[in-house]
């Protein structure tokens, strides 16, 4: 059975709004900054996309995307999310074309459930805050990897917020890198 695979860029206290604000891309060596996306987290999140062949993508998301990533050259993502089939949880049609994009509806439940009925490998989830939100809420994520930036960010959102209840989770395996971040994966208990 597949899997649901959740995965979000965010500061040690938890804002995962702007990834370019935690990781920024191109940095003064002269100035105080916060670390860029070493090596190792590029190995961890390759590995990650990887392991999938399909993607959950929220509606907001899948319009900001559609417009960037079939341009980008921001590898290794960027072949992978334009390659992967994408579902995008919406209630009404996709204005933005983009290849390998289906608009699913329903009760989130039965998406997942019909995702994870589907054959194939692990199906991510990324860059969709309220939809990962709606999926921790329900216990529906069967793992949530987490590429952590050692700052602290009082802007964004927040991956965590609005929990209905605690939610034990089993940490699978970090791997520190030497600027600093961390990659983090945890299980439901």
């Amino acid at each position: 059975m597949r899997r649901i695979v959740a995965y979000a860029i965010a500061s040690l206290d938890g804002s995962i709004d702007d990834p370019n604000r935690l990781f920024p891309a191109e940095v003064d060596p002269d100035e105080p900054h916060p670390p860029t996306f070493d090596d190792v987290l590029v190995e961890q999140e390759a590995a990650l996309i990887g392991r999938q062949d399909a993607v959950l993508l929220g509606r907001r998301t899948y319009d900001a995307w559609a417009r960037y990533w079939p341009t980008s050259d921001v590898q290794p993502f960027a072949d992978f999310i334009n390659g992967v089939r994408k579902h995008v949880v919406t209630s009404t049609p996709l204005d933005v074309p983009w290849d390998g994009a289906e608009a699913v509806t329903g009760p989130v439940a039965d998406v997942v459930r019909d995702l994870k009925a589907r054959p194939g490998r692990d199906v991510g989830v990324h860059g969709s805050i309220e939809l990962a939100r709606s999926l921790l809420a329900e216990d529906l994520v069967d793992e949530l990897h987490l590429a952590v930036a050692p700052v602290l960010d009082p802007e964004g959102r927040r991956l965590f917020d609005g929990l209905p209840q605690l939610r034990r989770l089993t940490l699978v395996h970090s791997t520190p890198t030497p600027t600093g971040a961390l990659w983090l994966v945890y299980r439901p208990r």
